[in-house]
C-alpha cells in the first residue's frame, strides 16, 4: 500500500476529500450511532443506549482499514489518534478467548455461533481481520493485528478440525478472503487452512434450509405441496449460494455482495493452492456474471427482494438495485482474478465498475451516499447521509483509500500498467529499485508519460493494459513519437522489454472516442436504447439540464461529443437531440393515439457517478435512439 502514491488530477482530489471530510464524517457517524460506544460493553437490557447489532464491528473494522491505508501515506497526528482510540476500544472488549462482538457479549450472551445463518458473526470478524491486516501493512504497528490474531485463533479452534462448529460456515461470506490475508501477512498455514475448510463446507453440510426448517417443527412450513418447498429451498440456498458445492456452480446467484466475497475468496485459494477446481469455476461464474448479469455501469444485482440476482439479462433500469458493495466487491473479484491469469480483460470490467459503479456511491462533497444505484431516476433518488445498515460508506472508503493497490502488479521482472491514473510506483523488479512516474490528464485521457526512475540500469518487462475503451494504441520510447498501433498480446497488453535505465520514458497514446453502447436484444428494458460512454467513464442524462423528462430524450443521428467542464478532468458530452413532450395533454390525459411531437433540443451528459450533486431530477444511462 505504502509503493504507490496518487497524483491524478481525477483522482487526487478525490482522496484529498475523503482525506479531509469523508472520514471524520464516517467517524462521527460511528460515534452518533453508539457503533463506537457499544465497545465499552456498558449496555444493560431497558438501557437508554442503542442496542448494538450483530454486525456493527463491521462498520467500525472498515473505517478503520480506511484510514489505516490514509495513514501509510499521509501521517496525520489527529487521524492516528482516533485509530489508536478505536484500536484500544475494540481491544478492551475483546475476551479472554479471543472473542470479539458486542452484540452477543452483552445482548445475547451464550448464543454465539448459534445463527450463522444470519447473524453476519463471522462476516464480521472477517471485515476485523481484514482492518488489522490493513493496519499493519500501512503503518508497520501491531497493535490491532494482535487483536485480530486471537480472534483468528479463536475461529480455528471452533470451526477447525475437531471444533465444536466444525462444518459450518457464515451466511454472509466475507471472513474466507480475511484470511487468506491474515495468512499471508503472518504466514500462519492455519489461517489458510480454515478459509479453504469454510469454501469447501458451502453447498454441503450444514444445510441452513433444513436447521430453520427444523426450528419451524412443520413439514410444510414452505409450503404444503413438495414442488413449492424445494423451489424454496433453491432460493433459500442460493441467497448465499450453499446450492452447490463452489467447484460445481457455474451460475452467478442470490446476494450479490455476498456472492462476489465468496468467489474473491476462491481465487485467493486457487492462487495460494494452485486448484485448478477453484480456478475454474471463477472463470465460469465470470464469463456467466459479465454476459448475463452486468450493468453496463459495473453495477451488479437486479433486484431489491433479494439484494442480488434473478435471472439471465433481468437488468431494469429505474428499480435496479446495483448495490455500492456489490460493485465494490466486483473490484475485489475482477483484481484478484487478473492477478491470478494475468489478463487485462478483469482489469477493464474493474475499470468499468470502478469509475462508475462504485464512485457514484458517494457525493461530490464526499458526505452523502447511495446505497442503491439505478441507472434511471424519475426524480425522487437522492443520496443519504448514514443508514442504519451502513455497510456502502465505510466499504466505498477503504477502497478509494487503497487506490494505489489496483493500479500496477508486478513480479519479480515485470511491472504491469493496469489503470491509467496519475501516481508513482516504487518498486523492485529484477534486482532493481526502480521508481515508475506514471502523468496523465486523468482517466480516459488520450496521452501518458510514464517516467523510469532507476540506481542502475536492469532488463525487465514493462506491460500497458491496452484499455477496452480505446480503439488503439500507439507507444513511443525516450522521445520517439508514438509510431502506428501497437501490438497487444492475447494478455491484453503492449509488452515492452527492453534494458530500462534511469529517465527512460514512454509515451502512449490511445484513440479514445464518444461510444454508442447496445445492448443484447435479450435485455428488454433497454431494447431500442443507446448508452453513450467515454473511456471507462458511462454517461446520463439529467432532468436539471433539460426542459423535458430524461426519458423523454431521443438521440438522433448525431452523437453528443465531448465538451470541456470547470474541472477540465472528465468532460460533459454535449450535442443535439429530440425532446418529445406534449405540454399541457400530457398532465389531462394518460394515453393517445398519435406519437408525441418532437422538438430539437441541446443535451447534455454527465458522467454516471456525478448524478444527483445538483437536486433531485430525473435521470437516464439508456436512452432511445431514433
Amino acid at each position: 500500500m505504502r509503493d504507490v502514491v496518487v497524483q491524478d488530477p481525477f483522482w487526487g482530489p478525490r482522496q484529498e476529500l475523503l482525506r479531509t471530510r469523508t472520514l471524520a464524517a464516517q467517524y462521527d457517524q460511528l460515534v452518533a450511532t453508539g457503533r463506537l460506544g457499544a465497545l465499552a460493553l456498558t449496555w444493560t437490557p431497558g438501557s437508554e443506549e442503542p442496542t448494538p447489532h450483530p454486525f456493527w464491528e463491521s462498520d467500525i473494522a472498515k473505517w478503520l482499514e480506511a484510514a489505516s491505508y490514509v495513514l501509510g501515506t499521509h501521517p496525520d497526528a489527529a487521524l492516528e489518534a482516533k485509530v489508536d482510540g478505536v484500536i484500544a476500544a475494540l481491544a478492551g472488549a475483546q475476551g479472554e478467548d479471543g472473542y470479539l462482538n458486542v452484540y452477543f457479549t452483552v445482548v445475547a450472551p451464550g448464543q454465539r455461533f448459534t445463527d450463522l445463518r444470519d447473524a453476519h458473526e463471522l462476516y464480521s470478524a472477517g471485515h476485523l481481520i481484514e482492518a488489522g491486516v490493513a493496519h499493519h501493512e500501512a503503518t508497520g504497528r501491531t497493535t490491532l493485528l494482535v487483536v485480530v490474531t486471537r480472534l483468528a485463533d479463536l475461529l480455528c479452534r471452533e470451526f477447525g478440525p475437531g471444533g465444536a462448529h466444525h462444518g459450518g460456515y457464515c451466511g454472509h461470506e466475507e471472513v474466507e478472503l480475511a484470511l487468506v490475508r491474515l495468512y499471508r501477512v503472518t504466514g500462519e498455514r492455519r489461517y489458510l487452512d480454515l478459509a479453504l475448510t469454510f469454501v469447501d463446507a458451502r453447498g454441503t453440510q450444514p444445510h441452513y434450509f433444513e436447521l430453520e426448517h427444523g426450528r419451524r417443527g412443520t413439514p410444510g412450513f414452505f409450503g404444503e405441496h413438495f414442488p413449492q418447498r424445494e423451489q424454496r429451498r433453491r432460493e433459500f440456498e442460493e441467497y448465499n449460494q450453499s446450492h452447490l458445492p463452489v467447484r460445481e456452480q457455474t451460475e452467478v446467484v442470490g446476494h450479490a455482495v455476498r456472492a462476489m466475497y465468496l468467489y474473491s475468496a476462491m481465487a485467493d485459494l486457487a492462487a495460494e493452492t494452485g486448484d485448478d477446481g477453484l480456478r475454474a469455476a471463477c472463470e465460469r461464474l465470470w464469463t456467466h456474471l459479465t454476459t448475463r448479469r452486468m450493468y453496463v455501469t459495473g453495477g451488479i444485482g437486479d433486484s431489491r427482494h433479494n439484494e442480488g440476482f434473478t435471472r439471465d439479462h433481468a437488468l431494469p433500469n429505474e428499480t435496479a438495485y446495483a448495490e455500492t458493495c456489490a460493485s465494490i466487491g466486483l473490484v475485489f473479484w475482477a483484481s484478484r482474478m487478473a492477478g491470478l491469469t494475468g489478463r487485462a480483460t478483469y482489469v477493464d470490467v474493474l475499470d468499468r465498475a470502478l469509475h462508475n459503479g462504485v464512485i457514484a456511491g458517494v457525493s461530490a462533497d464526499g458526505q452523502r451516499f447511495f446505497y442503491e444505484n439505478p441507472l434511471a431516476s424519475d426524480g425522487t433518488v437522492e443520496r443519504a447521509d448514514w443508514f442504519d445498515c451502513a455497510c456502502c460508506p465505510p466499504n466505498l472508503a477503504r477502497l478509494e483509500a487503497s487506490l494505489g493497490s489496483y493500479i500496477y502488479a508486478t513480479s519479480p521482472d515485470a511491472v504491469a500498467v493496469d489503470l491509467y491514473i496519475g501516481s508513482t510506483l516504487t518498486a523492485d523488479v529484477a534486482g532493481a529499485r526502480i521508481r515508475l512516474r506514471q502523468e496523465t490528464a486523468g482517466p480516459g485521457a488520450d496521452r501518458v508519460v510514464l517516467r523510469v526512475a532507476a540506481a542502475a540500469p536492469a532488463t525487465w518487462s514493462l506491460l500497458l493494459r491496452a484499455p477496452s475503451w480505446a480503439r488503439s494504441v500507439s507507444v513511443g520510447v525516450n522521445g520517439g513519437p508514438p509510431d502506428g498501433v501497437a501490438p497487444v498480446g492475447a494478455d491484453g497488453y503492449v509488452r515492452l522489454r527492453r534494458e530500462w535505465a534511469d529517465g527512460d520514458t514512454v509515451e502512449i497514446r490511445f484513440e479514445v472516442d464518444v461510444r454508442r453502447v447496445h445492448a443484447s436484444t435479450l435485455v428488454a428494458a433497454d431494447a431500442g436504447r443507446v448508452a453513450l460512454t467515454h473511456g471507462p467513464f458511462v454517461y446520463c442524462l439529467e432532468g436539471i439540464d433539460l426542459d423535458v423528462p430524461a426519458h423523454a430524450v431521443v438521440l438522433g443521428e448525431s452523437t453528443p461529443q465531448p465538451r470541456a467542464t470547470p474541472s477540465g478532468v472528465v468532460p460533459d458530452l454535449a450535442g443535439p437531440a429530440w425532446g418529445e413532450t406534449r405540454g399541457r395533454a400530457d398532465l389531462d390525459a394518460l394515453y393517445f393515439t398519435e406519437r408525441a411531437p418532437r422538438t430539437e433540443i441541446a443535451v447534455t451528459a454527465v458522467p454516471y457517478h456525478s448524478w444527483n450533486n445538483r437536486g433531485r431530477s430525473t435521470m437516464a444511462v439508456w436512452l432511445r435512439e431514433a
